[in-house]
């Protein structure tokens, strides 16, 4: 990598499927940065996803429905060096560019992610913070929600997100650990707080636990995305 870090381009890849209320704000986020490109890939809005995107002049193109699908897709078409994935109902820090570009550079670094911080004053939100990021720190295991990051020739040689309905960040990050380090940037993401409110923060977070062990136990993605489906999308 070049000495002069501002010189490498970061592509932020951000996947939407009606996200309407939450996409300007986490573009508007990535902005006050330095030799970087915003790619929105949507995956069939019905809302007014896309015609906010196009009013703020960023790039945006179709895929097939599905995060993994989306973000892969998103990949093809960047031309940056370093690849930052961002949900589009999450927030970048300030300054988050100068402190990918610092970290990526470190020898053994393969990825990275940020601190995770969730957008709502409840206590037991910030018991849920505090299991995520230390298991993001001591397990290496962020998930998608904390803008996950790698340059593009890393993304290439781990095959990219797995073609799965669910977990896709997960397995990456499998993927990526067995290969180098992952660090975890001490700043945090804010990502909404939405999923955790809709159906109770106890609820949401067994339901997670429980999807992750039926994972690991070799029960499909298909399988455990109709699970999830039932409970998550009862609200749609």
């Amino acid at each position: 990598m070049s000495r002069d870090t501002s010189a490498v381009r970061i592509s932020i890849i951000i996947p939407t499927l009606n996200e309407a209320r939450n996409i300007k704000e986490a573009i508007t986020t990535t902005q006050p940065s330095t030799n970087i490109e915003v790619i929105v890939v949507d995956g069939g809005s019905q809302d007014s996803t896309v015609e906010i995107v196009q009013s703020l002049g960023i790039k945006i193109i179709s895929s097939s429905p599905g995060r993994a699908a989306q973000m892969n897709a998103g990949a093809v078409a960047a031309s940056g060096y370093i690849l930052l994935f961002l949900h589009a109902d999450t927030r970048l820090p300030t300054g988050f560019d100068v402190m990918i570009r610092t970290a990526i550079q470190k020898p053994s670094i393969v990825a990275g992610a940020f601190k995770l911080r969730i957008d709502a004053s409840l206590l037991s939100l910030r018991w849920v913070e505090l299991g995520v990021n230390w298991r993001s720190q001591f397990c290496q295991m962020p998930y998608g929600d904390q803008a996950i990051f790698l340059t593009k020739q890393v993304f290439q040689q781990v095959g990219g997100f797995p073609d799965l309905p669910i977990m896709e960040d997960f397995e990456l990050i499998r993927r990526l650990r067995r290969t180098g380090r992952i660090v975890i940037l001490p700043v945090a993401v804010v990502t909404s707080a939405r999923r955790w409110l809709q159906k109770g923060v106890l609820k949401t977070t067994l339901l997670n636990q429980i999807v992750i062990t039926a994972y690991l136990l070799g029960v499909s993605p298909q399988r455990i995305r109709s699970w999830y489906r039932r409970e998550k999308f009862k609200r749609i």
